[in-house]
């Protein structure tokens, strides 16, 4: 559809005339099913990012890993349970960079028990408020794709969004004032619940709002004990839940701000744009009468009296992400899984270069021409293998258990690596002076494209140390694995010393993430239980190192019995040359 903003059209795929899309709600325990009409002209797959998927990989939406993407024109009906999740999850595209329109939350709410009408374990909020941080791309989101594949890291985002509003930070056509805001309407002396999403491409953002406190009660549909905060930090793919009491002056209005945390010098600096949402009081009842006969008349904080504005942190702020997310501890303490893990790897997370011509081994490095940058973990960068143009993933898998994912007959099945547990070669991982083009840089910067694949037996733990590191770049990296959740034991700055820092995990009640932030030139340490059988990716949620293969297959080999194995495929699956056409007047199946 097209929409307006900043004085220019633009062509946008969005989910039933929503950006945001619509919210998917559901209750513990509850089977869903949607279904997905493609009217845009582009390929597409949904992501249920969080939702566990146990032993139904078929619905986990990765194009050609997990399924064939739904063609323009076709539909297809996506069925999963939400068993054992309780809180704030989302949706979005996994096809091309399509997610920045293409998403929307994802709540599931406790089963409520007969004789307990508190179902949280938290006073019952007067009002739940998604709040869905995104952007503003006036580019072809497809292309920009495609140029991210290619080393092309020219395109940016226009504006910030809160629930789809780019707010009076922006503004509208010239003599048209500012671009609207959204505004959350809050009654002197209630709490209300913030179902907060970053849906955002590009950026991690501080969220505040003037006069109010936080408290985090959950993050990725994992309750964690009530932290009290000023300030929200939230990495693309990451959602927080937090009770806001309105207890600010009632006369007044405030302004909630997102603003996006930025990389220093050396690394490129690239537009980044805050925005802001008014928080506004408002009185239910009008003065003069008693209260059981006043007529109700809305009266909100006067439209001339400008918001009352957040302080917030500085642009170059990470130390306050880090140590946000450092106070976050488990609401029940559950016994991590084994004092000792099956398996322990340990991931480099870094940028490198291959020749531009396939094949090539020598080229010249650093800014040259012959060369795409591309993104890795443990110098590999993800390609899909040539089946899978026709075949996902899977379903070559679902074939043949003992293989990864590739068809026997494929004549470049050499592309296929096991995921190395470490980096070919040690470095100061952290040192800057690897950040601009030089000889130091050059020597590491060569690197390879792969499908890279790690196989995991069925009820393996998993250590898995991600480290940061400073080779071309100082991001951050938010690492979302699918279909599992990870313990997030400890994080850190510099370089992962295990001999050091293993002392400091904690085994206790560490928070629970399917999105875990590794922060800038540091690390994160985490523990996974292998025990959802299939094939699940894992991957950064930055959307130009995905486009530029910073991802991996993970595949969980069955177990012993029926129920820890991975069933047939869905009588009804996606075709990668037809599919499941909707005629025009056709309606769809009732769940």
């Amino acid at each position: 559809m097209s929409m307006t903003h900043l004085c220019r059209e633009t062509m946008v795929t969005v989910v039933n005339g929503q950006l945001p899309g619509p919210v998917i709600e559901a209750t513990e325990g509850d089977s869903v099913a949607v279904h997905v009409v493609n009217q845009s002209p582009h390929n597409l797959t949904i992501h249920w990012h969080g939702v566990k998927q146990q032993r139904n990989c078929w619905a986990d939406g990765v194009p050609m890993v997990t399924q064939c993407p739904i063609l323009p024109g076709h539909n297809f009906t996506y069925r999963f349970d939400v068993a054992g999740q309780e809180g704030t999850l989302w949706w979005h595209a996994h096809v091309f960079s399509l997610r920045g329109t293409v998403h929307g939350a994802f709540i599931i709410r406790p089963r409520r028990r007969a004789d307990d009408d508190s179902y949280y374990p938290f006073p019952k909020p007067h009002a739940e408020v998604p709040i869905v941080i995104g952007e503003w791309w006036e580019t072809d989101l497809e292309q920009m794709d495609r140029d991210f594949a290619h080393g092309h890291l020219d395109d940016q985002p226009s504006a910030a969004t809160i629930n789809g509003k780019l707010g009076d930070l922006f503004r509208a056509c010239e003599g048209a004032g500012v671009e609207d805001g959204y505004v959350l309407d809050v009654e002197p002396g209630k709490t209300y619940l913030l179902r907060v999403v970053n849906a955002a491409l590009f950026s991690e953002y501080y969220l505040r709002i003037a006069g109010h406190v936080f408290t985090v009660v959950a993050g990725d549909a994992n309750y964690v004990r009530p932290y009290r905060t000023d300030v929200l930090a939230v990495s693309p793919g990451e959602t927080v839940d937090a009770l806001v009491v309105a207890s600010a002056r009632p006369a007044s209005s405030y302004y909630m701000v997102a603003k996006p945390i930025l990389t220093p010098p050396p690394d490129p600096q690239i537009p980044a744009f805050a925005t802001r949402a008014t928080v506004r009081y408002t009185t239910a009842y009008s003065s003069g009468a008693p209260r059981s006969s006043r007529r109700r008349r809305p009266r909100s904080s006067s439209d001339d009296d400008a918001p009352v504005a957040p302080e917030m942190p500085d642009d170059y702020d990470m130390m306050t992400s880090f140590y946000f997310r450092g106070n976050l501890t488990s609401l029940r303490r559950q016994p991590v899984p084994s004092a000792q893990a099956d398996e322990r790897m340990f991931v480099a997370l870094a940028l490198g270069s291959v020749c531009r011509r396939r094949g090539q081994r020598w080229c010249e490095r650093g800014d040259s021409d012959e060369t795409i940058t591309v993104a890795t973990m443990n110098n590999v960068s993800f390609e899909l293998p040539p089946a899978a143009a026709t075949t996902p993933m899977l379903d070559a898998y679902y074939r043949n258990r003992s293989g990864n994912g590739v068809d026997d007959d494929d004549d470049d099945v050499a592309v296929v690596v096991r995921l190395p547990d470490v980096p070919p070669r040690a470095f100061n991982f952290t040192d800057r002076a690897l950040q601009p083009t030089g000889p130091e840089e050059e020597e590491l910067e060569p690197t390879s494209r792969a499908t890279a694949v790690r196989r995991f037996r069925h009820g393996a733990v998993v250590d898995l140390v991600f480290q940061s590191t400073a080779l071309w770049q100082g991001d951050s990296n938010p690492m979302h694995l699918h279909g599992h959740d990870m313990f997030v034991l400890a994080q850190g700055l510099g370089n992962y010393d295990a001999a050091r820092d293993v002392a400091r995990y904690n085994l206790v009640d560490p928070p629970v993430r399917n999105t875990v932030l590794v922060p800038s030139l540091g690390w994160a340490a985490v523990r996974f239980v292998a025990d959802n059988p299939g094939m699940w990716f894992m991957h950064c949620h930055y959307d130009f190192h995905l486009s530029m293969g910073m991802a991996a297959v993970f595949i969980v080999e069955d177990g012993t019995t029926a129920d820890t194995s991975l069933p047939p495929p869905p009588a009804v699956v996606s075709s990668c040359s037809h599919g499941n056409v909707l005629m025009p007047g056709e309606i769809l199946p009732q769940s």
